[in-house]
């Protein structure tokens, strides 16, 4: 139900926001206690502000209410995706080459499962994180279908 939801809520917003010139990061349709909650990331390449979440929210909700595409009652949240957002997307990662990364993957590489580092190299097929173990610097190598999950993240 939530994978429809998502995918739904993915096609009917992608227009609205290519009009702001603004970007689809992600969609959510989960429930947190007894209440579900349709959350949409949005950002851009200036960011976004409570303005921008606005727009896209009112938008969004006039064309959900149009077409009714969800049962049950939920709440509607558009906000950014926070510094810390998700790479989902090979272009995510391309644009992301230089900037410290967290990334898992399905089954180890070199023992290891998770990463986190400088992301040096992305070419579609596989990404080069540099990680700092010590005091020296490690290259890791990893088969872009072997990553579960990539984030930015921040390195104190």
């Amino acid at each position: 139900m939530s994978k429809k939801v998502t995918e739904l809520t993915s096609e009917l917003v992608t227009p609205i926001l290519d009009d702001l010139n603004l970007e689809l990061v992600d969609v959510e349709f989960k429930k947190e206690g007894p209440n579900w909650f349709l959350r949409i990331f949005i950002d851009s390449d200036k960011g976004v502000d409570l303005e921008d979440c606005g727009q896209v929210s009112e938008k969004v909700s006039e064309k959900l209410d149009e077409l009714d595409p969800i049962p049950q009652a939920y709440f509607l949240e558009v906000s950014s995706p926070g510094a810390e957002r998700p790479l989902k997307k090979e272009k995510d990662l391309t644009k992301s080459i230089g900037k410290n990364v967290y990334v898992s993957t399905y089954e180890p590489i070199e023992g290891e499962k998770a990463f986190e580092g400088k992301l040096i190299h992305f070419d579609g097929e596989s990404l080069e994180i540099e990680v700092k173990v010590k005091t020296r610097k490690k290259v890791y190598t990893i088969p872009y279908n072997k990553v579960a999950n990539a984030r930015l993240a921040i390195i104190f």
